[in-house]
């Protein structure tokens, strides 16, 4: 499986959500760099969770959207009596 990436504006969104987040919540100033290698390590430890998920998600939603069209290819179906 290929690593999660996210494109540069992805990226940039991340970071910039990242500093907000330190500064508003922790009352904390951290600096690209840092906000750089926490997103990093969120990518690389925590983010195969969030994909998987999504994954799942994604699955329930097939499985419905299937059940949904095999129903209506049911009330197609023709009496053979």
């Amino acid at each position: 499986m290929s690593e999660i990436t996210l494109d540069k504006h992805q990226r940039s969104d991340a970071l910039d959500k990242l500093i907000k987040y330190f500064n508003d919540e922790m009352q904390q100033d951290i600096g690209q760099f840092e906000a750089e290698f926490l997103l990093d390590f969120i990518s690389k430890e925590v983010g195969n969770f969030f994909y998987n998920q999504g994954l799942q998600d994604a699955g329930r939603l097939f499985e419905n959207k299937l059940e949904d069209i095999q129903h209506h290819l049911y009330e197609l179906e023709k009496p053979t009596y």
